[in-house]
């Protein structure tokens, strides 16, 4: 199966620069697998399509302010540095852009000196950054890791995708679910967006479940394919749990057969890396399950997802589930419709 299979031409002024307000005001498109039709709501509609037994399976990872833009300490170039995934003592594995060449030893600062880093290793793209605090009675166990949390939260910047080039004051706020919770993301699980606390609670009045799972995403959901072949393509790893109450309630619903309606592909991906031998089976681990068409679903019978973009991870999921030709009709009907596209765009709901 070929990478160029699942392209297709979106204009630029398709990508949404910011959400629309209220959150459940977004469009939905419905995708009706069986009978291969679309219809256009309004994403406050989505409970005229869910039925009392339901169980909605959310994901609660949140976004932390994993960007840091600092300056190289020698020369006072530019360098852009993404937080990737904790490593031992004070290392992360590390995203670095920046002025000039990146290499082992470069010492970088971020914050008038709040913050300093050194590169150690190189991989694959990822580089191993040693980052130390300023303040070095506090340079060390607990107290390090409590500070370093702190600092970011000063100067750190949630890593807002790059085709959004308009933020606003309220676009690092937005870019959280209404029920996030789990912190450690370095993208946002985004079909959740669309829900509202009181659309939640109407959903739960009429009689459907919710069922919450975390999957930290990490660069595994949002790094490209870059072989034409997709069975060549190898996702990075990202961390994923369930509590022992969670899984009891989406195996009872797998017992009885009732329907599982995953919000989002992280929450998919949880879900089938958890599932073994009829139930989900495992509370925690590290997934790079990468699902593209002819991928046999164990766990769920319908999606919400929103709009993604060409030859990615996330668009093949969607087609492994909806099917390539009618997911692919759908996207051109919502380019017709003037739908909004990616993280910060519409939803669609596939039956």
């Amino acid at each position: 199966m070929k990478l160029s299979d699942f392209n297709y031409e979106l204009p630029k002024e398709f990508i949404a620069q910011e959400p629309v307000t209220p959150r459940d005001s977004s469009k939905l498109m419905v995708v009706d697998r069986k009978n291969k039709t679309i219809q256009h709501k309004v994403f406050s509609d989505i409970g005229d399509f869910l039925n009392k037994g339901d169980l909605l399976v959310i994901n609660d990872a949140k976004v932390f302010p994993a960007r840091l833009l600092g300056k190289k300490e020698s020369t006072g170039g530019k360098v852009n540095v993404l937080l990737i995934e904790k490593e031992e003592g004070k290392r992360w594995k590390c995203l670095v852009q920046g002025s000039g060449r990146i290499k082992i030893g470069l010492r970088m600062v971020f914050g008038d000196g709040k913050l300093k880093g050194e590169i150690e290793n190189y991989n694959r793209g990822i580089y191993t950054v040693n980052f130390a605090l300023n303040q070095n009675e506090f340079d060390s166990g607990s107290k390090y890791e409590d500070n370093f949390r702190q600092i970011l939260g000063e100067i750190g910047e949630a890593p807002i995708p790059p085709y959004i080039t308009k933020r606003t004051d309220t676009s690092e706020e937005r870019y959280q679910t209404v029920y996030a919770k789990k912190d450690g993301a370095i993208a946002a699980p985004t079909a959740g967006f669309h829900f509202t606390k009181e659309l939640l609670e109407r959903l739960k009045a009429k009689g459907i479940s919710i069922a919450t799972i975390t999957l930290i995403v990490g660069r595994g959901t949002f790094n490209p394919i870059k072989t034409e072949i997709l069975e060549e393509h190898v996702m990075d790893e990202e961390y994923f749990e369930l509590r022992n109450e969670e899984i009891e309630k989406i195996n009872k619903q797998i017992e009885r057969k009732g329907r599982i309606i995953a919000v989002g592909t992280t929450s998919v991906r949880t879900l089938e890396s958890a599932f073994k031998n009829g139930k989900i089976s495992k509370n925690m681990g590290k997934t790079s399950l990468f699902i593209y068409p002819g991928y046999k679903f164990e766990t769920i019978d319908t999606l919400i997802t929103n709009f993604h973009l060409p030859k990615s991870t996330l668009l093949l999921l969607t087609c492994a589930f909806g099917g390539r030709e009618l997911i692919l009709r759908a996207y051109q009907e919502a380019i017709k419709k003037n739908y909004r596209f990616y993280s910060f765009g519409d939803a669609m709901l596939i039956l």
